[in-house]
C-alpha cells in the first residue's frame, strides 16, 4: 500500500464513513480531513473530529503500518505532539502512544484502490487514456487551463534567471533567447552559446551588411574553420578574420553542432543563416514584440529570407537543389509559443501589467495545434486539440504527470478515482 494514496483517500473521505471506528471501539466523525502538509511533520493539519462524545482540533498523521510510527521516529519527534488520529492502513503492531487509532483497511473503498493500482501499473503512455471518455469535459479543460499556466510559469522562471543573469538587459536576454529557439531542440545549447559569444551590439553595428553578419556568426560558430571552400566560403572566412580582430572574437567548437538524423532544412547552417537574415532585416525586434498584438503581424516579422547562397545549399560547398531556405510557418509558430509567449508573459509579470500576461495566453490560442510524438498520442487517447493553447497544456500534463504517473496530484487522475 502505497502512502501517497492513503493521504489521497482520507482527503477525500473515500471510506465508509457512517460505520467509522477506533480500534478501541469509539465512533470517528470526520468534520474536516485537514490541510495537507507536503512538508515534514504531520500529514495533515487542522483537522476536527469527533471521536465518541468529544470534538477535537488538531493533527492528524496518516502511516501504511502502525510499525511506521516508530520507524519513522513519530515517538520521539515533538512535530507529533498534537495528534489527535493516527490513521494507518494496517495494524501490524500494539501502539501504546495514547492516541486513537483507526485501521483504515476494513473502511476503505476497494474500487478506488483497485483503480488507483492499475493506473500506477498500466504500460500505456498516458495512464488513464482508456478512461478520459468518462471524465467530465468540464474538468478536463478546467485542469488544461491550469496545466497551460502552470507551463508558461515554468518557462517563465528560466527567462527571469536569464535575465538576472544579463542584469535587467531585455534586449539582450530577448537575442539569447530567441537563439536558444532557432535551435530548436536539438541544436538549442550551442545556438545560445553562439548568441552569447557575440555581443548584441557587434552585432547591431553590422546589421546592415548581410555579409559580414553571416561571417559573424559563421565563424564564431566554428563552420569557418576548413582550410579552403568555394568562392563564397572563402569570402566570409576573409571578413570573419577582420570582424574577429575588431570585436575580439574567439570561435566555438564545431563539434558541438549536431547535423546527423536531422533533415536538412533543419541543419544548424540553414539556422545560422535565417537568423542572420533576421538581425538584418530586423530593427528594434523586442521593441515590435512588446507592440504587436495580432499573431499574422508577428508571423511577418519572422519571415526572412537568407542570402541567395543558401537556397541552393544546406552545406558550404555542397550545392543542392534550388530551394527557398526562408523560415517555414511551423517554425515560427515554433518561435512564437516558445520564446514570445513566455517571454511577453515575464515581461508582464515583472512589469506588472495584467495586459501583457493576456496577450501571452492570447497568443497560444491563435497559434495552430503543435503536432508531436506528445500530441499524437493524446489524440490517440481520443483529445483534439484545437490549438496551441490546448497543445501547450496536454504537454505539461504528459511531462510532469502522466509520466511520473501522478494521477493523485491530476484532477483528472482524481475524478476517475472517485467514479463508482
Amino acid at each position: 500500500m502505497n502512502e501517497a494514496f492513503l493521504y489521497h483517500v482520507w482527503k477525500y473521505r473515500l471510506f465508509n464513513t457512517t460505520v467509522l471506528q477506533t480500534i478501541n471501539g469509539d465512533e470517528v466523525h470526520v468534520l474536516k480531513p485537514g490541510e495537507q502538509n507536503p512538508d515534514s511533520g504531520p500529514d495533515f493539519f487542522n483537522a476536527r473530529l469527533r471521536i465518541g462524545e468529544t470534538e477535537w482540533a488538531g493533527n492528524v498523521e496518516i502511516d501504511t503500518t502502525s510499525a511506521d510510527w516508530f520507524h519513522h521516529g513519530h515517538h520521539t519527534n515533538k512535530a507529533f505532539s498534537k495528534i489527535i488520529l493516527h490513521v494507518v492502513y494496517e495494524l501490524n503492531k500494539p501502539l501504546t502512544h495514547g492516541i486513537p487509532v483507526v485501521e483504515l483497511k476494513k473502511y476503505i473503498d476497494t474500487t478506488a484502490m483497485n483503480q488507483y493500482e492499475q493506473l500506477q501499473k498500466s504500460k500505456d503512455a498516458i495512464p488513464c487514456s482508456k478512461l478520459l471518455h468518462t471524465v467530465p469535459e468540464i474538468t478536463r479543460q478546467t485542469w488544461l487551463e491550469r496545466m497551460v499556466i502552470e507551463r508558461i510559469e515554468q518557462k517563465s522562471k528560466l527567462m527571469e534567471q536569464a535575465l538576472e543573469n544579463n542584469k535587467g538587459d531585455w534586449e539582450v536576454t530577448f537575442y539569447h533567447l530567441l537563439a536558444r529557439n532557432f535551435g530548436f531542440k536539438t541544436n538549442a545549447v550551442p545556438f545560445e552559446l553562439l548568441a552569447k559569444s557575440i555581443p548584441l551590439s557587434a552585432l547591431a553595428k553590422q546589421k546592415n551588411n548581410l555579409l559580414q553578419l553571416e561571417a559573424m556568426l559563421f565563424g564564431q560558430a566554428g563552420l569557418l574553420n576548413e582550410p579552403d571552400g568555394d568562392d563564397y566560403y572563402n569570402q566570409l572566412k576573409q571578413e570573419y578574420k577582420h570582424l574577429a580582430l575588431k570585436f575580439s572574437l574567439a570561435p566555438m567548437e564545431k563539434n558541438l553542432w549536431k547535423f546527423a538524423r536531422m533533415r536538412p532544412v533543419n541543419f544548424p547552417s540553414v539556422r545560422i543563416a535565417q537568423f542572420a537574415a533576421l538581425v538584418h532585416q530586423s530593427s528594434h525586434l523586442f521593441s515590435k514584440i512588446i507592440e504587436v498584438k495580432e499573431v499574422k503581424q508577428l508571423h511577418k516579422l519572422f519571415e526572412v529570407q537568407p542570402s541567395d547562397y543558401w537556397n541552393s545549399h544546406y552545406h558550404f560547398a555542397k550545392k543542392s537543389t534550388d530551394q527557398f531556405k526562408a523560415l517555414g510557418q511551423s517554425s515560427i509558430d515554433n518561435i512564437l509559443i516558445n520564446t514570445i509567449s513566455p517571454f511577453l508573459f515575464v515581461y508582464g509579470k515583472l512589469k506588472n501589467s495584467e495586459k501583457f500576461r493576456e496577450r501571452a495566453l492570447s497568443l497560444l490560442e491563435q497559434c495552430k495545434a503543435e503536432n508531436n510524438t506528445i500530441i499524437r498520442l493524446w489524440k490517440v487517447a481520443g483529445v483534439k486539440p484545437e490549438h496551441a493553447w490546448h497543445t501547450q497544456g496536454l504537454i505539461q500534463l504528459k511531462n510532469q504527470y502522466c509520466n511520473s504517473k501522478q494521477c493523485l496530484k491530476c484532477a483528472i487522475g482524481i475524478k476517475i478515482l472517485k467514479q463508482k
